[in-house]
């Protein structure tokens, strides 16, 4: 009974270690995931545009209206194709909600 006791298989050590591995990494890695919806970065209308056309060197795209309340503004930095999506809120507060690179601007005409 003692020689029962005193071997283990490995194998539940394994399975053990790969459970406990699993629920680290599956806890972890949302955290990762919000990290990025935490950086919306919001300002003042004003200062907002200063940055994009000042800092950036972007210039305005498009705009549309979301809602009765916010229109949203596709930015461009033409010297490298950096994008900016921008969310105006009727309160004067402007959010970068998206960003990316490669803008390709197509030409309009006969499809």
């Amino acid at each position: 009974m003692i020689l029962l006791q005193k071997t283990r298989p490995i194998y539940g050590d394994f399975m053990i270690t790969r459970l406990l591995l699993s629920f680290t990494v599956s806890m972890t890695i949302p955290a990762f995931a919000n990290a990025y919806m935490t950086d919306v970065s919001c300002d003042d209308r004003a200062r907002m545009m200063n940055m994009l056309t000042k800092v950036l060197g972007a210039e305005r795209q498009g705009i549309g209206l979301r809602d009765p309340e916010t229109t949203l503004e596709v930015w461009v930095a033409s010297r490298n194709g950096d994008w900016i999506i921008v969310q105006n809120y009727a309160n004067g507060t402007s959010c970068i909600v998206a960003m990316g690179d490669h803008w390709e601007a197509i030409q309009s005409g006969p499809a």
